[in-house]
Order: C-alpha cells, then sequence, then structure tokens
C-alpha cells in the first residue's frame, strides 16, 4: 500500500461532513467501521491519517498497525503509508486503545479518527453509563444510525434494548419510528452530527427526511457503499 493507491479516490464523506483536521469521534450503529475507513481513505489525500479506537475492533487488513512504536516510527510510518493505524493487541485477537493519548496522536497527523463505540453490528443502540468513549479534545462527534433499523422492533435492531426502550418510553417490541431514534439519540445528548447510513429506498429516504424533521443537530444520509451521501 502507498499514497498513489489513494490518489483518485472521491472525496464525497469527507467533505459532505465537513472532516476538519484532529480528532474526530464516530459512535452509535449502522456501519461505524465503513465510515472510519471510508474517509480515511479520502483524508489522505489531504493530509497525514491514523486510525484508531477508544473501545474494541478488529484489526485491519489493509492498514498498517503500529503498537506502543515510538513517536519516531509512527512519524515514519506516516511518511511511508498514506494511514495507519495506532492500536494495542487483546488476548482476544482485537485492538484496543492506542498505548499514547489521542491528544498525543493528534500531535502526529492532521486527522485521527477514532470508532469510539460498539454496537454489535446492529443498526441502532443506546449507550450504558460507561459509553460512549469519547477521547478528550475530540472535535467532532459523528453518530451513525442505520436506516435499516426504522420500523423493525427494538428489541431486534437495538444494541441495549432495555436502554433504548427507558430513553423513549416504549416497550421492547415497539417499532422503532424516525422520531423514536431522533428522540433517543437527543436524550443522550452525545452527537453533533448524525449520518443515516443505507438509505437506498424511496422509503428509506422518507424515514430519514422524517428524522432529520425531528431533531435539532446536523443530518445526512445516503449509502456509504454507494457513495452518495447529502446534507437534509
Amino acid at each position: 500500500m502507498n499514497k498513489s493507491n489513494f490518489s483518485h479516490v472521491p472525496c464525497f464523506a469527507a467533505k459532505v461532513l465537513d472532516i476538519q483536521p484532529g480528532i474526530t469521534a464516530i459512535i452509535g450503529g449502522g456501519g461505524k467501521t465503513t465510515l472510519l475507513y471510508t474517509l480515511a481513505r479520502e483524508l489522505c489525500q489531504k493530509g497525514s491519517v491514523i486510525v484508531c479506537t477508544s473501545t474494541k475492533i478488529r484489526a485491519p487488513q489493509h492498514i498498517p498497525l503500529f503498537s506502543g512504536e515510538s513517536d519516531a516510527d509512527l512519524l515514519a510510518g506516516l511518511q511511508q503509508f498514506p494511514v495507519i493505524c495506532a492500536a494495542q493487541h487483546t488476548p482476544n485477537g482485537k485492538l484496543c486503545a492506542p498505548a499514547c493519548s489521542f491528544a498525543h496522536l493528534a500531535g502526529l497527523a492532521d486527522y485521527v479518527l477514532v470508532e469510539a463505540d460498539g454496537s454489535r453490528q446492529l443498526p441502532l443502540k443506546a449507550h450504558a453509563a460507561h459509553e460512549p468513549v469519547i477521547p478528550q479534545g475530540c472535535g467532532q462527534v459523528i453518530y451513525l444510525v442505520g436506516a435499516d433499523g426504522f420500523n423493525r422492533p427494538i428489541s431486534q435492531v437495538c444494541h441495549r434494548p432495555e436502554l433504548f426502550s427507558m430513553l423513549t418510553g416504549t416497550a421492547p417490541d415497539s417499532a422503532v419510528s424516525p422520531a423514536m431514534a431522533a428522540r433517543a439519540i437527543l436524550r443522550e445528548g452525545f452527537a453533533q452530527k448524525v449520518l443515516i447510513n443505507k438509505v437506498e429506498t424511496a422509503r428509506d429516504w422518507a424515514n430519514a427526511r422524517e428524522f432529520a424533521q425531528n431533531i435539532s443537530l446536523p443530518v445526512f444520509a445516503g449509502s456509504l457503499q454507494q457513495g452518495v451521501l447529502q446534507c437534509l
């Protein structure tokens, strides 16, 4: 992998979401890892990029891993590769937070992208007291929602469904309306921007617009897989 491999990657997500240098945290459900690597591919055309996690992620196969190395090693990696991953290994084979602070990484690279949440691959979630793990000094927090979670039972599409039910005052077998999901996110108060992913059909777009009408935050919708994203 070298920088030339990324010279013609279209910058659709980073531009629409207005990702600025510094630390960006990605939380919620519905495609966090996809967004993490999409932004990394795009932003490395503008500057140096470190991807990492404040929780746990699977080790990337396409990005070199640096675990516990010195600043000199990290800087050398950033000179050689368009994107590097800074993380430590866990006993079960996953990756966890880097050895140094996220603020320290931000002093080495232009962009630090942090997957700061877990959702067990479900499109929606509610957060326990220890979640999400947003790094100190984070410039912006992007909350992902999977459009495939709308109009389906809480118990089937939400990580920590009992907490989601408490947030929204609904039963676990209730269908998640877009307005209900918006209400839950507002009540938790973690999001600065919301990205509704997997928006592919006319019904998905209608649900996304209903969500946007019920939340006082910038909302973006589209499909990361299809390379389509717009502000609602």
